[in-house]
Order: C-alpha cells, then sequence, then structure tokens
C-alpha cells in the first residue's frame, strides 16, 4: 500500500520504520518540514512530504499529531489521496498536559468524531493507546501467546477491515471495538488504554470501560 504518515513523533516514527520495513510506501510530515526528517528517512526509505502533499495517492492515511493540532491541517490535504482513503486517527486528548479545553470533547463527543468532523472525512480509531515502543518490541507471530491484541472502532466495515488487517500484519491481534462513537472505550484513562494484553483481555477492558471521563483526563 501507499501510506502517508501526518506526524513523525513516536508512534509516527515507529509505525514509519515498521511499514516500511514491510514493504509498504511510506510518506511521512511532520511540523517542522521535509528537511528535519532526513534522519527517519536514510534509515527507513520513507519519503519526506509535508502535511499538505503527505497522502498524495495514497490508499491510506494516518493523522498522528496533537488534537490541538488538527484544526491546523492544511485545508484539502486528503484531496489527492485515492479515492476511499481510508484514515486513521491515532490522537488522544490531553486537556491538562497539552491540549487545553476542547468543549464539543469535554461536551461527550468522542476524540475520533471529533476528529472526523473538523477533517471533513471519516476516521478508524486505532494505536491509541500503545505505548510507541511496543509497536517495535511487542510485534509477534500468529498463534504466540504473547501476542497483544489492539482495539479498531470505526463506522465504515470495509475501513476498519483494511486497518484490522493491516495491525495483522505488523504483528498484533485487531479486536473490533464497535463504531466511532463507541470510542470512548478505548480514551485514555479506561482499563484498554496502555494495555498489554491479548484478544481476550481486550474484549474484557473494552466491557469495563466507562463513558465518564475521569476528572484527571478533563479540562
Amino acid at each position: 500500500m501507499k501510506i502517508g504518515i501526518i506526524g513523525a513523533g513516536n508512534i509516527g516514527g515507529n509505525l514509519t520504520r515498521r511499514l516500511t520495513k514491510l514493504g509498504h510506501q511510506v510518506q511521512v510530515a511532520n511540523s517542522r518540514g521535509p528537511e528535519s526528517l532526513a534522519d527517519l528517512v536514510a534509515e527507513t526509505g520513507a519519503k519526506a512530504a509535508t502535511a499538505a502533499t503527505a497522502a498524495e495517492g495514497a490508499d491510506l492515511v494516518v493523522v498522528t499529531i496533537p488534537e490541538k493540532n488538527i484544526p491546523s491541517l492544511p485545508k484539502g490535504f486528503l484531496d489527492g489521496a485515492k479515492e476511499g482513503v481510508v484514515v486513521i486517527d491515532t490522537g488522544n486528548y490531553y486537556a491538562q498536559r497539552r491540549d487545553g479545553l476542547i468543549a464539543e470533547i469535554e461536551g461527550g463527543v468522542t476524540e475520533s468524531r471529533w476528529v472526523a468532523n473538523q477533517i471533513g472525512h471519516p476516521v478508524v480509531k486505532a494505536f491509541n493507546g500503545i505505548y510507541s515502543v511496543n509497536i517495535i518490541e511487542k510485534a509477534r507471530p500468529h498463534g504466540d501467546p504473547d501476542r497483544m491484541a489492539l482495539p479498531v472502532a470505526g463506522d465504515d466495515p470495509a475501513a476498519k477491515k483494511v486497518v484490522m488487517d493491516l495491525i495483522e500484519e505488523l504483528g498484533f491481534d485487531a479486536v473490533d471495538a464497535g463504531s466511532i462513537d463507541e470510542s470512548w472505550r478505548q480514551q485514555p484513562g479506561t482499563p484498554v488504554y496502555g494495555l498489554v494484553g491479548d484478544a481476550k483481555a481486550v474484549k474484557e477492558a473494552l466491557a469495563a470501560a466507562s463513558p465518564i471521563r475521569l476528572p484527571e483526563w478533563r479540562a
């Protein structure tokens, strides 16, 4: 696949490393410009891009930037992507730590529904609760007893399958976590957030989640 990654921090950088190694064609962008990505490009063979061009020709785009920066994404940044492009949102709302108050999220809109509304395109929520180092260190083949599972939420079954298949290819089991409006089950402060466990553990954690956001995760 041709994959655009917007955000080259811990998650975006390690996804670039893994996806290029698997043979995917990756274009990666960050907020500091293509020249700042020279080391990552040299390491992985990915192509440096800008946020405005990272999605050009892409089958799949990963948006992995702070929530507060979502409204600043270039207008029409998905216009050059392939028809039916799948967009993964890895973001989390850290009101006190980073993002400040986002009224809609405080009012009950899920983080990824808010992202979808901001960019004008449906998203699939994935990779938001995994420690970035585990993208590299915890990948395991099918059948390995230590294989981790990751939750995936989305409204479009076909888009969700693309993401779940990619997660399986990366060396993790994918667990269907429901719709985007149910993706609160994997937001910060829920039992599945940061969980290192198998598919059974992830399903149990999703089921145990509360829709009430804990005070430390609110503005």
